[in-house]
């Protein structure tokens, strides 16, 4: 495949997950590889993640109570964290192995759309090995290429709301680019097998303003498409901002997005 010997692929710790290798059994505790995703239109689904290292934000959020939240992956952002360096087929041929029955992989991050053209490869790959996979790529909407969009079934843009800036470290317009959200917006209006959501990290009541501020910018999708998300990495913090979620979620139309992963299995890596 056209580009193949330079597609290398930089995983963040965790990598393909859950696995089970060595006869061990997989971060969820199961003796099967593969878990649920957790969050947006295909929660519940049967998949594979699959995390990539490196990100252009760095998000803090501050919780009701005033403790700051820091990007629940770690993992992926932070420099001296572990790095692996895998060429695309080798990737795709392990992913395609550790699927089984599962029809779904979700390529996540940090930011997937830093490695697009080797991404681009990598399904290729993919494809090959498994004609049926469908992929979902999680991303913080500050990048489009449409290469890589063409080779997606949902793609889930998480914009970074001016609660996750926290520290104060981070422009409005490098996290927010509502250019980038209408192109995957016209993308999906006109190539209707990728579908894509709106995933709002919600910290508290005043980011409802903020979210109808982004909506008002963008055109072409439906309230299906907005789903608002309660900040926490733990049941403990989930606690301070859910009810708020909920109400905001009923107000608006919009959807609300459980996080159903930590229910069922905590806030442990690689689950």
């Amino acid at each position: 495949m056209q580009g193949s010997e330079n597609a290398i692929l930089r995983l963040a710790r965790e990598g393909l997950f859950p696995v089970v290798e060595d006869g061990k059994t997989a971060s969820t505790g199961l003796s099967v590889s593969g878990t649920l995703q957790g969050e947006g239109k295909l929660a519940g689904m049967p998949s594979l993640f699959l995390r990539l290292f490196g990100c252009n934000l760095n998000c803090h959020w501050r919780l009701p109570d005033g403790t700051i939240s820091p990007c629940d992956t770690p993992s992926a952002i932070q420099s001296g964290m572990p790095v692996t360096k895998v060429p695309a087929e080798d990737l795709a041929r392990r992913v395609a192995q550790n699927l089984g029955a599962i029809s779904h992989l979700v390529i996540t991050g940090g930011e997937p759309v830093l490695q697009a053209d080797s991404l681009v490869v990598f399904l290729d790959y993919l494809h090959h090995y498994n004609p049926l996979v469908k992929v979902t790529m999680e991303t913080n909407g500050t990048l489009f290429c449409e290469p890589l969009a063409q080779r997606l079934n949902l793609v889930s843009i998480s914009p970074k709301l001016d609660s996750a800036d926290a520290m104060g470290t981070m422009h409005r317009e490098t996290r927010i680019n509502t250019a980038v959200l209408q192109d995957y917006l016209d993308y999906r209006n006109s190539n209707p097998a990728m579908d894509l959501q709106l995933k709002f990290v919600i910290a508290s009541e005043e980011d409802e303003k903020q979210v109808i501020t982004i909506l008002d910018t963008l055109h072409g999708y439906s309230g299906d498409d907005i789903l608002l998300m309660p900040l926490g990495s733990d049941t403990a913090e989930l606690a301070q901002t859910t009810t708020t979620v909920v109400g905001m979620a009923i107000r608006n139309g919009w959807r609300f997005a459980p996080r159903m992963h930590i229910a069922l299995f905590g806030c442990g890596e690689g689950v």
